[in-house]
């Protein structure tokens, strides 16, 4: 599924049209990328949690070459279940 079958499964669930589901959907997505953005942890109940995870810099190897690498320190964003959703998967 992606943003556009998303906004399809919105438009016919609530008798709005595509392109107002596709506003509403990238408004969503574009909310939550800010509130990562700042650092803020988006919960939402009964989904799950987005959280922004920080990862320190570090050695590494490059397969290749078999040279050492620095990489540098990054933030990644990690998604956390609800039960529901869990339950939902394993059920």
């Amino acid at each position: 599924m992606n943003n556009s079958d998303l906004a399809d499964q919105i438009a016919a669930s609530h008798g709005i049209t595509k392109a107002d589901a596709k506003k509403i959907v990238d408004t969503v997505f574009a909310g939550i990328a800010d509130a990562a953005a700042k650092g803020e942890e988006v919960s939402l109940p009964g989904f799950g949690k987005f959280k922004v995870k920080a990862s320190a810099a570090r050695e590494g190897r490059n397969p290749s070459t078999d040279a050492t690498i620095q990489i540098a320190a990054s933030k990644k964003l990690g998604f956390t279940p609800a039960k529901a959703i869990k339950d939902k998967l394993n059920g």
